[in-house]
């Protein structure tokens, strides 16, 4: 999905070199969840089930395009 894919590739452009291991790995696990999911998350439909998941949700959510 095109949007997803912008939404993810922001966080990555501007975060992930400065970002620590752990949360590299919190936006790994991220990635391998299924689009429709991830969609209803970034639309705020409904919170990841995992608080770490959820935050960096949140997080990429509130970063400016």
């Amino acid at each position: 999905m095109k949007e997803l894919d912008q939404l993810l590739n922001r966080w990555l452009d501007r975060e992930w070199a400065a970002s620590s291991e752990s949360r590299r790995g919190v936006f790994l696990q991220l990635l391998a969840c299924e689009d429709d999911r991830l969609w209803r998350w970034f639309l705020g439909h409904e919170n990841a089930p995992d608080a770490a998941l959820d935050a960096l949700v949140q997080h990429i959510r509130t970063l400016p395009p």
